[in-house]
């Protein structure tokens, strides 16, 4: 069994970087029906052509460019079943695209497995989707991908007994599959040792983000009961730890509550760097909690630069005072350059509930953060309206995209900007 220690074994964390106010034309992408109970939108850059961006907007919409964001074209995913719910897209190294969902089955209405399609044109055309993990048994949602350097892809999803059961045997627990191609999946290996229960809260076994290491190490971070969980695999994910890694606490828990945004996450997202040189395989975590008390929302940082074993001490991201919400982050890195980026909602310029977006960067592995707001102006969140379970971006040889949902006099939508790594600087 492991020890973890909290101090910062590798670098001296420094305060964050002063706040930036920058300005960023703003794309808008889609617009959400107000029947749709929430929005998850996704985004990826083709590795191959930072020209080609994709995102995933709503109910298997997808929204293409090759011109940097100057032109979209929707296309649709064509799905045997409904898309129910939580898009991700992601890019390998070749260029392939990959888009995954929940499958809601049209003639049972219950959510059963995840659907995964590849696109080898940029995201003109899908392929017909293929399940990865469909168990009669068992509801699998809140999918979240990664690939590798051998153009491998993995996924990591939490199955559920049964979602949103109340039953106190009802059980909750991490879950991985891979494959070569997009189209074939190897056999869903369990993750977590700990379960947790059913109902989509604290105590629920959720928020699973996969990283896979140049030399093909497989890590997997996820929340449950108020801590933040780990576990490895230094054989391309045929042996797991014995015992999974607690490597902090999580005040407040996962589901935390916001005003006007009510329900919201702030699940764990990790990252692994692959860049040459000294700081290859560093992992990176960042997550949101209320350890300040819950009228002060935070983003939080660690990293490890030994596989896990020990993490730096926790670095608040949002470099404002106390008593406002930072929330929804979710982090990527660069790899051909090794900045981290962060992207989160962030309320510390106002005292109700208008809401900026905000992008933290880091290029020095995280020993301190740079702010900057990128959206053009604020919004109010509306309980009444759709909204996002969470926000995404991705960076690739200095191109950064985010991308985030925001309502106004009622109507949900999508939005996104194209940022150079220069105009940070």
């Amino acid at each position: 069994m492991l020890r973890v220690v909290f101090f910062s074994f590798y670098f001296f964390i420094l305060l964050s970087g002063p706040t930036i106010q920058a300005q960023f034309k703003n794309i808008k992408l889609d617009e959400v029906n107000p029947s749709a109970k929430a929005s998850v939108p996704s985004i990826t850059i083709n590795s191959k052509n930072t020209r080609n961006i994709v995102a995933a907007t709503v109910a298997g919409s997808t929204q293409v460019t090759f011109d940097n964001g100057e032109t979209w074209e929707r296309n649709k995913i064509i799905s045997s079943d409904r898309v129910f719910a939580d898009p991700v897209l992601v890019s390998d190294e070749k260029g392939n695209l990959y888009f995954f969902h929940v499958a809601d089955s049209v003639t049972e209405r219950t959510v059963k497995h995840i659907v995964s399609y590849v696109s080898t044109d940029g995201g003109k055309t899908w392929s017909t989707g293929t399940s990865i993990a469909f168990d009669p048994q068992h509801d699998q949602l809140k999918p979240k991908a990664t690939t590798d350097n051998k153009g491998n892809v993995h996924v990591v999803w939490t199955s559920f007994d049964v979602y949103g059961s109340k039953d106190q045997g009802c059980r909750s627990m991490i879950m991985m599959s891979s494959s070569s191609n997009g189209k074939k999946w190897s056999k869903p290996v369990q993750i977590s040792q700990m379960s947790g229960n059913c109902l989509d809260g604290d105590s629920t076994t959720v928020g699973g983000f996969p990283a896979v290491s140049e030399d093909k190490k497989r890590y997997v971070a996820w929340s449950n009961a108020n801590k933040i969980f780990f576990d490895r695999s230094f054989d391309g994910g045929g042996m797991w730890l014995r015992n999974d890694i607690t490597i902090t606490d999580q005040p407040g828990g996962w589901d935390l509550t916001i005003p006007g945004h009510g329900k919201c996450n702030g699940m764990p997202v990790l990252v692994v760097e692959k860049t040459k040189g000294q700081r290859q395989g560093m992992l990176y975590i960042t997550w949101a909690d209320q350890r300040r008390g819950a009228d002060d929302t935070d983003i939080w940082f660690m990293r490890s630069s030994n596989f896990g074993d020990n993490w730096s001490s926790p670095l608040k991201i949002n470099d404002d005072g106390v008593g406002k919400h930072q929330y929804l982050p979710w982090t990527t890195i660069d790899q051909t350059t090794g900045n981290i980026y962060v992207l989160y909602y962030d309320r510390r310029s106002y005292d109700d509930n208008q809401t900026d977006v905000y992008l933290a960067y880091s290029i020095d592995a995280g020993t301190s953060f740079k702010n900057v707001k990128i959206s053009e102006t604020p919004f109010i969140p509306e309980t009444s309206s759709p909204f996002a379970a969470h926000l995404n971006i991705t960076a690739h040889k200095g191109i950064i995209t985010p991308i985030w949902t925001r309502t106004d006099n009622g109507k949900t939508s999508i939005w996104t900007t194209i940022i150079k790594q220069d105009q940070l600087k």
